[in-house]
């Protein structure tokens, strides 16, 4: 309830719209009881005997209506409206009435549907935008802790159950409880005892109801689980798939995604059989509600003692009319519960806090001008896992280019990292031109940065928008520009749409190299003061390596530059060269310099030029 309740929270702002569902279901309602206390009243009409009597009675009634019962006024009323001297006027009469209270009934039913169907599906837009969100919010940190497998059930499969589960129940919960409690008091004016009747043993239908729900809510959980193991291994096994080839493990990948589908299907047909069991079991103990109530009821009728044939009629009319919304709830709480399973999931994202935000106040960053410092920078992904970096002291001035070499795992990316503020510092601070980077606009301190990583990130669209990607008003001639730069221009143009190419799911139309140099275009054209190499040039071969290096190399001029690559001969003419080892500063220096030293930089030197040799 609290799930659900949350979720009303959202919909207030189109008060308006469930203003008039709201009123529309009233009225909903009122037409439907009319149409079924009118129906009854065929009885009256249609029986020459019964429709003489209702005649003298309506008469002698007439001069009496205060000693009435409510049922008797209620019934006289109606009679005064239906029942005229002539038999077919009445019938006519009755025709024309349960026409119009049926036509008006649906109506108003379309009125609450439409403004309720507006306002669900607004909620559930509003939800998914807002979960879309709140994933761009979130640090890297938070993603390394969850499967993408996992994030993109809940976001594909999760919301989507929890709209059909809202979008089936949010009306009825309104309309079905109404409809049920109308149904209750027309049955209580009638016969109060058979009434009575009905409330002792219908709530062992709602027991029954609610503990199938719950049972389903859990197996829903669980299934949501399941769907997300097997979305992570399509995800890995589809963008593995050329690993997967390379080892012959087809058949070990089919074996763990046929063991993934069977424990899924296992546990969503135990959650098939609660459901299919739920609705003729409700139904089985409604009916025999019903069944009980008839033979009691039909004996007083029998008898002449207790209640009439018409209110009888009517009655038994009520009783299993009441089913069909009875039934509806039945179905509203399965769904229901399978919705606050996802609602659940769901939430548990949106109520992940960012760990890098703004200072209220924040400044905007116009420019850089003179150095980037690390002051005692320390920094720890987790407590778990200990320090990453420790006490490193840097100073950057505006036109240099620094290389960061070290052992895989020394923290060359971390360090890096910490400048745009993927993470934030454990201690220490990082600034630029003395202004400490938590203390301006994440947006103003990444437009001064482009980004190269190792692992090239392109979207499917089109060449040119990959390029301009972050400028929406960029110039084609500079995105040309750029291609050339990155000697991309000559293989683009060789495409038959060129710079309108759709390049396919993350690049898949392009080689390696080719997605690459893409990249590399994408940071020249946003012409940062700062750039971020992390292994930019490992993708590419050694010939269009020499094309793409000395072109950065000259767009590397004015503009200060961390450089990340395992190829330690592309750095060789960085101003300087910083050695990491174990998350600390080992070695400081140019390359002749640090070559001297005889220390880490000289052995990886050695071992990465050793094995060319060999391999020559």
């Amino acid at each position: 309830m609290k799930i659900y309740l949350r979720i009303l929270g959202w919909v207030k702002v189109y008060w308006k719209t469930l203003l008039l569902g709201l009123l529309a279901s009233f009225l909903y309602v009122l037409f439907n009881s009319a149409s079924v206390w009118l129906t009854a009243s065929f009885v009256n009409v249609i029986f020459p005997q019964k429709h003489a009597e209702v005649v003298q009675e309506r008469q002698a009634e007439e001069l009496l209506p205060a000693k009435m019962d409510l049922n008797a006024k209620i019934k006289n009323y109606t009679n005064q409206i239906l029942i005229k001297e002539n038999p077919h006027q009445s019938l006519k009469r009755l025709c024309i009435i349960i026409f119009l209270a049926f036509l008006l009934k649906n109506v108003f039913f379309y009125l609450k549907s439409i403004s309720f169907g507006y306002v669900q599906l607004k909620l559930i837009m509003n939800i998914r935008n807002r979960l879309y969100e709140h994933l761009h919010n979130l640090s890297l940190s938070y993603f390394h802790r969850k499967k993408s497998g996992e994030l993109m059930s809940i976001i594909l499969n999760d919301v989507g159950v929890m709209r059909r589960a809202f979008t089936v129940s949010f009306d009825k919960l309104i309309v079905e409880p109404i409809n049920i409690l109308t149904f209750v008091v027309l049955m209580f004016i009638i016969s109060w005892k058979l009434a009575l009747l009905a409330i002792v043993i219908l709530p062992v239908t709602m027991v029954v109801i609610s503990q199938v729900g719950q049972s389903i809510r859990r197996k829903s959980i669980r299934t949501s689980r399941k769907i997300a193991g097997i979305t992570a291994i399509l995800n890995e096994t589809i963008n593995g798939i050329r690993v997967v080839k390379a080892f012959a493990m087809e058949a070990f990948e089919k074996n763990r995604f046929f063991r993934e589908t069977l424990n899924y299907f296992r546990l969503t047909f135990r959650r098939r059989r609660l459901r299919a069991i739920s609705t003729p079991t409700n139904e089985i103990f409604s009916v025999a509600v019903g069944v009980i109530l008839l033979w009691i009821g039909g004996n007083q009728v029998l008898s002449g003692s207790g209640i009439e044939a018409e209110d009888f009629i009517r009655f038994i009319i009520l009783l299993f009319t009441i089913l069909t919304p009875i039934r509806s709830l039945n179905t509203v709480n399965v769904d229901l519960q399978e919705g606050i399973a996802s609602a659940t999931r769901i939430f548990s994202i949106l109520d992940e806090k960012p760990e890098i935000v703004e200072k209220p106040g924040a400044l905007e960053l116009t420019g850089f001008g003179r150095e980037i410092c690390y002051q005692n920078v320390w920094f720890q992904y987790n407590k778990q896992d200990g320090d990453v970096l420790k006490d490193i002291n840097l100073e950057l001035k505006k036109g240099e280019i620094v290389a960061i070499v070290g052992h895989s795992g020394a923290g060359k990316s971390t360090l890096v990292d910490l400048l745009p503020r993927f993470y934030d510092v454990s201690r220490g601070r990082i600034s630029i031109d003395g202004v400490d980077i938590r203390d301006v606009t994440l947006a103003s301190l990444r437009s001064l940065m482009g980004i190269v990583t190792q692992q090239t990130i392109l979207f499917n669209d089109t060449v040119f928008n990959n390029i301009a990607y972050g400028l929406s008003d960029a110039d084609p001639e500079a995105v040309i520009t750029a291609a050339k730069a990155a000697n991309a221009h000559e293989f683009i143009v060789d495409f038959p749409d060129k710079y309108e190419t759709v390049i396919g799911d993350q690049g898949s139309r392009l080689s390696g190299g080719q997605a690459q140099r893409i990249a590399i275009a994408r940071a020249l054209l946003k012409n940062p003061p700062i750039l971020i190499l992390d292994e930019a040039t490992s993708s590419l071969d050694t010939e269009s390596e020499q094309k793409v290096q000395s072109a950065i190399d000259r767009l590397m001029r004015d503009r200060t530059v961390f450089v990340i690559a395992h190829r330690l001969a592309t750095i060789q003419t960085a101003n300087r060269i910083i050695v990491l080892d174990k998350g600390e500063i080992a070695e400081v220096g140019s390359h002749q310099d640090l070559l001297s030293r005889d220390g880490i930089y000289r052995y990886l030197y050695d071992i990465q030029f050793m094995n060319m040799d060999n391999l020559a």
